[in-house]
């Protein structure tokens, strides 16, 4: 009897392992019902209070921007997402001296999810928090689509992830929800982080996603906005870049484009949001960006104007992207 029961328990053990190997693999590639709770309506719920005269511009630095820290560290504290400082420490402090001169102290947002079998290796999912403040005649620049629109949708990526773990399938490699401060000031957040204080190492770093205005529809693309313009992805990794259009082509097929990934674009962009200080030191970047439009830093981006079921499907194409990152066997190889 005891030789049967040891039997029929090592049977049950297999069994069960068996089972969950199964309900990974499945989940794994087949992620949409995580993808499905970012939604349209809680993206404007969260955009109306981050955009609103309330955060006055959120300029770093300042009030309206210690505002907008508290907002974040809140929505992740609601859902049980911690900070990978210290327990109920979400904020990287970023002094005045590394600032430009006459800013005030300000902090960037951490919170994450750790890997359940690489812990050690990190994929970040990057936007900035601030923005250019009030204006000298008193009007706020409100800056729902610079950049709350990537700020909402890294907060309901992040609930996405963490309702996937809930249900026992968190992803194999950590991931990093960072909200960086002092990008209008010229990248100073993202900077502070990866030259200073990279709270993971930068060689155990994946790859990093980074948000930059993606609520909106620019000239170029009206009439057909089923678009994104993406820079960086080939730029170090030509395996990041093939990913991309694979999980593209399989959940939703937008028009990706690379107008502004050209070498010689005038604009520069490459170098002018928070990736690039990823990608300084090798690190494989992809910026997600809508282009710009007549309310580019202008106190009429305000997030009435923000096309929410498209910031919907953006958000859960970035979502995607991070998943597939977080859970393949093997990091991306740079070229």
């Amino acid at each position: 009897m005891k030789i049967l029961a040891i039997l029929i328990s090592a049977a049950l053990s297999i069994s069960s392992c068996s089972n969950s190997q199964s309900k990974n693999k499945s989940v794994v590639t087949n992620p949409e019902k995580y993808a499905k709770t970012i939604t349209a309506s809680e993206l404007k719920s969260m955009l109306y209070t981050y955009a609103s005269d309330d955060f006055e511009g959120r300029k770093t630095g300042e009030p309206g921007q210690k505002k907008a820290v508290e907002f974040i560290k809140n929505q992740y504290v609601l859902e049980g997402i911690p900070s990978p400082i210290s327990k109920d420490d979400y904020f990287q402090e970023i002094p005045a001296s590394f600032l430009p001169n006459g800013t005030k102290d300000s902090e960037n947002v951490l919170a994450y999810i750790k890997g359940s079998e690489k812990p050690d290796e990190v994929v970040v999912i990057s936007a900035h928090l601030d923005h250019i403040g009030i204006s000298r005649n008193g009007d706020i620049n409100n800056g729902a689509d610079d950049d709350g629109s990537g700020t909402v949708a890294i907060i309901e990526i992040a609930e996405a992830f963490k309702a996937a773990s809930k249900d026992g399938f968190t992803p194999k490699r950590s991931i990093l929800f960072l909200h960086v401060s002092g990008e209008e000031l010229g990248l100073y957040g993202s900077r502070y982080y990866t030259d200073v204080d990279p709270v993971f190492p930068l060689e155990n770093t994946v790859a990093n996603l980074n948000i930059d205005m993606i609520g909106r529809i620019d000239p170029k693309h009206e009439g057909k906005p089923n678009y994104l313009y993406l820079i960086g992805s080939d730029k170090l990794s030509t395996e990041l870049h093939n990913l991309s259009e694979e999980v593209n082509k399989k959940y939703f097929n937008l028009e990706f484009d690379y107008t502004y990934n050209a070498d010689d674009d005038p604009n520069r962009f490459y170098y002018r949001s928070d990736h690039y200080n990823f990608a300084k030191h090798n690190i494989p970047v992809i910026f997600y960006f809508n282009g710009t439009h007549a309310d580019y830093h202008r106190p009429t981006d305000t997030p009435d104007k923000i096309n929410y079921e498209f910031l919907e499907t953006r958000a859960r194409l970035i979502f995607y992207m991070a998943w597939e990152l977080a859970n393949r066997n093997e990091r991306v190889k740079l070229d």
